[in-house]
């Protein structure tokens, strides 16, 4: 199992209201991922979700149980931080198996279920050594294992790589995901990046000071974005809105030519990253444009250009920064 449901659950202290009052319904097996600027409200929902936060109001069930008032113990789900929270005097071994020596289990279950574990997460020839002889990355595959171990309903991640340097971050999001292709098992994945977001989820759930702005497939948020919020926040680099009349274009759906085009525009920098180039256009009234080149591109800074948008790649929104038809 491992479906979560949120019916109207809100967050507030005192007068400070974290959460107005979330719905969502996770599916069985689902990677879903929360995402959102700092102080969205992400990383608080999903501590509602563990029992770590107490609901204001509202409902909250895990396989159709409502665990609204059960300690976070009670509810079968298993939390990995940021902070990999080893203990350093044990081993690795020691470290995995530590919530199942608590649960007063035998000895021979809790060896057959570390070896499981560290098998699945390629910790087999470091269950002796200590966190310290460890790398960040083997430090986090141990809190995972000793989350593994407890066969939860669901899986809950807070942040788990912020700590991690960019090429371990890409590596762990690999190795997340083929344990949870693996497993089958819920996942529910908090992070302030959207390209992890992108390219992890089956689902996301984009939040803004505390609302579910729109949940959806990662390609359903990149091409149909029901806001601003959403349209500025998935995708790298982020939509560009054109001043004045609310239209927003992607840098990679614009096309480029010397010579003539829809709007002109000088070039102020030019990014080169090998397979593409960003180019960072002064575009007049239309103020600050992006646009994403592919390859190396004959364009300087201080050149004219003039730039035109793909047929059927704008987006169209209103003066509360609504999505409407084009």
């Amino acid at each position: 199992m491992g479906t979560i449901s949120l019916n109207k659950v809100r967050k507030a202290f005192g007068e400070h209201v974290i959460i107005p009052g979330a719905d969502l319904e996770i599916r069985e097996g689902e990677f879903i991922v929360f995402v959102g600027p700092s102080g969205c409200g992400k990383s608080t929902l999903l501590r509602l979700i563990a029992g770590l936060e107490d609901t204001t109001s509202g409902h909250i069930s895990i396989d159709g149980r409502d665990v609204t008032d059960a300690a976070p113990g009670e509810r079968g789900l298993a939390m990995v931080f940021q902070s990999y929270a080893l203990y350093p005097h044990m081993s690795v071994r020691d470290n995995i198996a530590f919530p199942l020596k608590m649960a007063k289990q035998s000895k021979d279950q809790i060896d057959k279920a570390v070896a499981s574990a560290a098998g699945k997460l390629n910790l087999t020839d470091y269950l002796d050594r200590k966190p310290r002889q460890l790398s960040g990355g083997q430090r986090q595959r141990v809190a995972i294992g000793r989350a593994i171990v407890r066969e939860p309903s669901a899986f809950l991640f807070d942040e788990p790589l912020s700590n991690l340097d960019a090429a371990l971050r890409v590596n762990m999001r690999v190795e997340i995901l083929e344990m949870h292709k693996n497993m089958k098992a819920t996942m529910v994945y908090v992070t302030h990046d959207q390209v992890e977001a992108m390219t992890m989820a089956d689902r996301i759930v984009v939040l803004n000071r505390g609302n579910i702005e729109q949940v959806g497939s990662p390609l359903e948020l990149y091409n149909k974005p029901n806001s601003l919020f959403v349209a500025g926040f998935i995708g790298s680099p982020k939509m560009n809105f054109v001043e004045g009349n609310s239209i927003g274009v992607r840098p990679e759906h614009l096309s480029i030519d010397g010579k003539k085009g829809d709007w002109q525009g000088t070039v102020k920098l030019s990014e080169h990253l090998g397979s593409d180039t960003f180019l960072h256009v002064d575009g007049g009234k239309r103020g600050q444009i992006t646009v994403r080149a592919s390859g190396e591109s004959k364009f300087a800074p201080g050149d004219k250009i003039f730039m035109t948008p793909e047929k059927g790649r704008t987006h169209h929104f209103n003066k509360e920064g609504r999505a409407v038809p084009a």
